[in-house]
């Protein structure tokens, strides 16, 4: 991530950036750039619109499930199988509080 990273920012200031230009980039910040990895990011991007690239990518993202979907499944499970698992969860709660009260070991903030 970082080789991309740093290839942007070359693009900024360049249209076709250099492996060298990555590498100085990577070197400012204290980077040691593996020479290889660097022309494999150069190799890729080379001749390709950088802005098409990101766009591509962010299409792939948007198919790449964020979650929600765990919540939903269990909502008809929870309306089909009682109250169980609520009473779990206040269980589980409490366990959780009564560790919390431990963790200060007897010591208040400002005792």
């Amino acid at each position: 991530m970082r080789y991309v990273a740093a290839y942007l920012l070359a693009a900024l200031n360049k249209a076709e950036p250099t492996a060298a230009d990555v590498e100085k980039i990577l070197s400012s910040v204290g980077i040691d750039a593996e020479a290889e990895e660097v022309q494999k990011v150069v190799s890729e991007l080379k001749g390709k619109d950088l802005e098409e690239v990101i766009a591509e990518g962010t299409k792939k993202l948007s198919s790449v499930p964020s979650g929600g979907g765990v919540a939903a499944s269990g909502a008809p499970a929870a309306a089909a199988g009682g109250a169980a698992p609520a009473e779990e969860a206040k269980k589980e709660e409490k366990k959780e509080e009564s560790e919390e009260s431990d963790d200060d070991m007897g010591f208040g903030l400002f005792d």
